[in-house]
């Protein structure tokens, strides 16, 4: 899996095929960076930066198609660090992000994509969602007790059938919003548990990274083979040919930011876009705004 050529990350090899049963062990979660140096990595996220750029710029004046890219990932995998680093070169008036925490009451009282459909991207716009609806078959699964939290009918819950029907309205949701022009892109960050053992003891040692651990970090660590086998089976219900998973090895930061990025590019420059033409009309009314200009 991701095999370097001419000293380039073959970022299709991270796409997760429509069908596949995915085996997250059989993944790796590091691989050879394709950099030497930190100075080479940072001109080639700069480079990949400068595409993305441009092109999110031609995204919202042509204002057709949007852009929704989903984060996922067990904690300390750099969800934050990614969207930070990854986006540092998008205009702020193109881009919206979302970030999913505990859902509210309200929340509650509505499906269980209620709350993060109101945050979709209009046309024009990149949304990432730092979390997202996939959390309702992820946490939920792993914790019986958040979804009794749902107030659902008990007959409604069958245990057979349950999450697939979960995984049913998620690819169904996707599958309308390709139709209807949003390219959704899903990335699950790949993270070891050893790597995240060591990033939690940083966040210890390191005072300006206290605030970033809980003891419920360490509480749902305790649940790590559950949520495994709950992100296995959502990316293998889920990743489609038009609405994609992605597994990117997120071991090494600066390898799966570049990773990400080039992702990104890909995905926005497949969509053809461009500005807008000028058409005959738009160029009188161009000509009349000069005269009075130049007056």
């Amino acid at each position: 899996m991701a095999q370097k050529k001419n000293g380039k990350i073959k970022w299709t090899d991270f796409r997760v095929a429509a069908g596949t049963k995915v085996k997250l062990k059989d993944i790796p979660t590091r691989i050879e960076a394709p950099f030497k140096t930190k100075e080479e990595y940072h001109q080639m996220l700069l480079v990949s930066s400068n595409k993305l750029s441009v092109l999110q710029q031609m995204l919202y004046a042509s204002g057709g198609y949007s852009l929704l890219a989903i984060f996922q990932a067990m904690d300390a995998a750099g969800k934050d660090g990614m969207i930070k680093h990854v986006m540092s070169g998008v205009n702020p008036q193109g881009c919206d992000v979302f970030s999913f925490k505990a859902p509210s009451s309200t929340d509650l009282a509505h499906d269980f994509l209620w709350r993060t459909s109101k945050c979709l991207p209009q046309r024009g716009m990149i949304g990432i969602f730092n979390r997202s609806y996939y959390e309702e078959v992820l946490i939920a699964r792993v914790h019986p007790q958040i979804l009794a939290k749902q107030n659902i009918p008990p007959k409604l819950i069958d245990k057979n059938t349950f999450w697939k029907n979960r995984f049913k309205s998620i690819a169904d949701l996707e599958s309308h919003l390709h139709r209807d022009g949003t390219d959704v892109i899903k990335f699950y960050l790949h993270i070891s548990k050893e790597e995240q053992r060591k990033r939690f003891l940083e966040r210890i040692d390191v005072p300006e990274k206290n605030w970033k651990i809980t003891p419920e970090d360490i509480t749902e660590r305790g649940f790590w083979k559950d949520y495994i086998q709950a992100y296995e089976e959502a990316i293998s219900a889920t990743s489609t040919k038009d609405s994609p998973w992605y597994i990117i090895p997120a071991d090494d930061k600066p390898t799966s930011r570049l990773i990400v990025s080039e992702i990104l590019v890909n995905h926005l420059a497949a969509l053809d876009l461009a500005y807008p033409k000028t058409n005959k009309k738009r160029h009188e009314e161009l000509l009349a705004i000069r005269a009075q200009l130049e007056k």
